[in-house]
């Protein structure tokens, strides 16, 4: 538990496996895909592509290494009632993959109130522990915030509960390796810039999720299907943009 050399801690890094998303221009943004070991947080407004990209990491996850894979199962935990295994049977065709396997190695959960969705957490950790897991989804891991926790009055609350639950799964990113990926919503922003910069919008959750990430991905619609994806904040990634698109298969590159 005390001090090791850079150069260890530079040769554990390099063996660790990156999950493919789909698209091969946001794989090259993200120097690989979604990183193993750590909390990726996606946030935008409804209908960016959140939760398509949730659904395709859970086929590309299980995957072959030298296919961009993590040769594991995932968890999904949903709190919005968005999940849906038909989305999974079409993605799996597109990879080659057994429908029918892929949706077995998928363990689906539905998180009704805040309380739920960290005991939840209890029961993947044992889950884990037993098989190998490459990826594990929360979307969203805000929206029950909003609604259990009303009014500043109960803010401070709110965030010290949100803050122990994205803890927990950092403890989960770190023990058993696997790629956590935490869906978030947005709300706009009413300040003075809004005058000048025309709408904008802003990550729930404030800092405490801001910190809790290790990297932070911002999507916007971009023409018709396609979507923008942009690195806010990330250790070892440029903020630059990505762009893909939304097809029956999942996530794919746009076609121009």
């Amino acid at each position: 538990m005390g001090f090791t050399s850079a150069s260890q801690l530079h040769a554990q890094r390099s063996e660790i496996i990156q999950i493919a998303s789909g698209s091969k221009e946001l794989d090259r943004m993200l120097e690989g895909g979604i990183e193993t070991g750590s909390i990726t947080e996606i946030y935008g407004e409804f209908r960016t592509g959140k939760t398509q990209l949730c659904h395709t990491l859970c086929v590309t996850c299980q995957l072959p290494l030298d296919q961009g894979g993590g040769e594991g199962k995932a968890l999904y935990i949903d709190a919005e009632g968005t999940f849906r295994p038909q989305r999974l049977l079409q993605i799996a065709e597109r990879f080659g993959l057994n429908g029918a396997d892929v949706l077995e190695n998928v363990a689906y959960a539905r998180a009704y109130n805040t309380d739920h969705q960290s005991r939840l957490l209890l029961e993947a950790a044992s889950m884990m522990a037993e098989t190998r897991f490459a990826l594990m989804v929360v979307d969203s891991a805000t929206s029950l915030y909003r609604t259990d926790f009303l009014g500043r009055g109960e803010l401070s609350a709110r965030q010290m509960h949100l803050a122990k639950f994205l803890r927990s799964l950092q403890k989960m990113a770190d023990e058993f390796g696997v790629a956590v990926v935490v869906t978030n919503q947005v709300v706009a922003q009413v300040d003075g810039s809004a005058i000048f910069a025309g709408p904008q919008v802003k990550p729930i959750g404030g800092n405490i999720i801001a910190h809790a990430s290790t990297t932070r991905l911002a999507l916007r619609k971009g023409r018709g299907e396609e979507r923008i994806c942009k690195v806010v904040s990330s250790p070892c990634l440029p903020e630059q943009e990505a762009r893909f698109q939304i097809s029956p298969e999942g996530v794919i590159d746009v076609k121009d």
